[in-house]
């Protein structure tokens, strides 16, 4: 199982539905994927850090344009829900 496979089972397949989430790409280390649904970031990648918690960086890509909104390091896995929902305004769960 890879880094990018265990990130996507932390998130959870019914997070990932409710964010509209589509191409997600491995990049080894790191999980990323475009979503749906918020004005404020449409790209999250995830990425595995040395101390065993993420950095999350929220991106806006429109067209040519592209813009680093948010990133947030130092996140254990309970609170990668929560880091995604302060930033997004989208719900990971019902």
């Amino acid at each position: 199982m890879t880094i990018a496979a265990t990130i996507q089972k932390q998130v959870g397949s019914r997070a990932l539905y409710m964010l509209g989430a589509y191409n997600l790409i491995d990049h080894g280390d790191a999980l990323s994927f475009k979503f749906k649904g918020s004005r404020k970031a449409n790209h999250l990648k995830i990425a595995l850090a040395g101390d065993d918690t993420y950095t999350m960086t929220f991106i806006k890509i429109r067209g040519y344009d592209f813009k680093s909104i948010h990133e947030v390091s130092g996140v254990y896995v309970d609170s990668l829900h929560a880091v995604i929902e302060d930033t997004t305004g989208l719900y990971t769960s019902l």
